[in-house]
């Protein structure tokens, strides 16, 4: 085929960016905003030998599947896909395309797939969820400042402030600052030039506590006039740390290096079943409260942990896991490369009453009932791993696996071990699947669990 022509093709299966994937003649169209089961007329936007990405110009017959999506911008904005699919067809296909990686990536039978797979995880409510939302501001034609998400491959800002997936409250922090900005005369950043001040914010939301974080990342160090917007802000009930960011390079980056309060203090804090955490603007945590827990909750049940064993959360950010771990095991290891991150974790094992001591290069924390965190920074060279069995371990996969080398000196142990990977995303479960040589002993397969968020 070629640019500009038009064809009638059925929409059999989504791509890894939520496009849909039907064929005319053998030859793969992508089609963005189709739903598998749409019968659909394509123009070809761009032709290459073996496949090529077509727009959507209309359904002719729409799949059963096909609902009518919440965001009134979802075909414009690039932050979110397959909204007109509905949410139990989406939970299907993600399911399926686990399953499909599982089988064509990493080669498991499908007769142990059929006896081990349990049902998929949903949310009740799947809008509304996200506890945490990063807005990039520009202008619009008009001069005015606008904010919103950007249109899909582009860095064109769809003007939006109430997004269907972030909480209701962020519309109103939005207007704030986009009417403080149109009264002081604060220019938004302009990616072109390198000019202008207000480049992003970021808002975070604790669906426990209700406390709220509204960062704003800046092209310089200070904001004109920032006690009117603070005291703007301070009103919003729930209001907790109110900070800026520097960020004066050019680059895609969102946020600064560092922060500074304006308001408050530096955090929020936030629960995750009966673990409390402390977030800082640049710390990682998990953006969907109600599925963490539910995901948390699953690793810690097909550990199946009796209290005695050793348990390795790598890539273990700021503890969120491994302290969720720490509740049945009875060592936790949380490895990390991110200082800041190790800082954090700290924190909030201190203020879940899990004590820790320095000895050398190793932080050790304990409870009283001699559940403790070891975090510590290494290289790759590194032995101490060893001189430890390990029973369980935890990967995150939306960071870079562990490679063979670091994964052999784990320690050994006769008898089965479990491996729980977790993702965020359906299109992550290709990478999932890819080191499939971690998931055995030799010639014995170990119990693989995959969780989706």
């Amino acid at each position: 085929m070629q640019k500009n022509d038009m064809a009638v093709i059925e929409i059999t299966d989504i791509g890894v960016n939520g496009e849909g994937i039907g064929k005319v003649d053998g030859y793969t169209l992508f089609v963005k905003d189709a739903v598998i089961g749409d019968k659909a007329e394509v123009k070809v936007m761009k032709a290459k030998k073996n496949y090529g990405y077509a727009r959507l110009m209309r359904v002719i017959e729409p799949s059963e599947d096909r609902v009518e999506p919440r965001c009134p911008f979802a075909r414009k904005c690039g932050g979110c896909q397959i909204q007109e699919m509905s949410y139990e067809r989406q939970l299907a296909f993600k399911a399926q395309k686990v399953r499909g990686n599982l089988e064509r990536l990493g080669g498991f039978d499908k007769e142990l797939l059929d006896r081990v797979t349990e049902p998929i995880l949903g949310m009740d409510e799947p809008f509304g969820y996200r506890n945490k939302a990063q807005f990039p501001f520009g202008t619009d034609r008009d001069g005015n400042p606008v904010t919103g998400f950007y249109a899909g491959r582009t860095h064109d800002i769809i003007a939006n402030t109430d997004c269907a997936l972030g909480v209701p409250v962020n519309q109103k922090l939005l207007e704030i600052i986009l009417e403080f900005m149109r009264a002081e005369h604060i220019p938004a950043y302009d990616e072109k030039t390198g000019k202008g001040l207000i480049r992003h914010v970021l808002i975070r939301f604790g669906f426990t506590t209700k406390e709220i974080m509204v960062c704003l990342v800046i092209n310089g160090t200070k904001i004109p006039q920032s006690e009117k917007l603070v005291e703007k802000l301070a009103a919003v009930r729930g209001m907790t740390s109110i900070t800026i960011s520097p960020n004066t390079r050019r680059t895609n980056v969102i946020m600064g290096e560092t922060y500074e309060i304006l308001w408050g203090q530096g955090f929020i804090t936030d629960y995750i079943g009966n673990v409390r955490y402390q977030i800082s603007p640049l710390s990682f945590y998990q953006v969907n409260p109600v599925q963490t827990e539910k995901l948390y909750s699953q690793a810690l049940e097909y550990a199946d942990l009796k209290g005695g064993e050793t348990v390795w959360d790598l890539y273990c950010g700021i503890g969120t896991i491994s302290l969720f771990l720490a509740q049945k095991a009875g060592q936790v290891y949380g490895v990390e490369i991110i200082p800041q991150a190790i800082e954090d974790a700290k924190k909030n094992a201190e203020i879940n009453g899990i004590l820790y001591d320095d000895i050398s290069d190793v932080c050790v924390f304990w409870t009283s009932v001699r559940s403790y965190i070891l975090y510590y920074l290494c290289d790759g060279e590194t032995t101490v791993y060893q001189h430890f069995y390990v029973s369980s371990v935890h990967y995150d996969s939306d960071r870079n696996f562990p490679d063979k080398k670091l994964h052999s000196k784990m320690g050994k142990k006769e008898g089965d071990r479990s491996r729980v990977y977790r993702g965020r995303r359906y299109a992550d479960s290709d990478v999932l699947c890819r080191p499939v040589e971690l998931c055995t002993d030799g010639d014995t397969p170990c119990p693989l669990w995959l969780l989706l968020l």
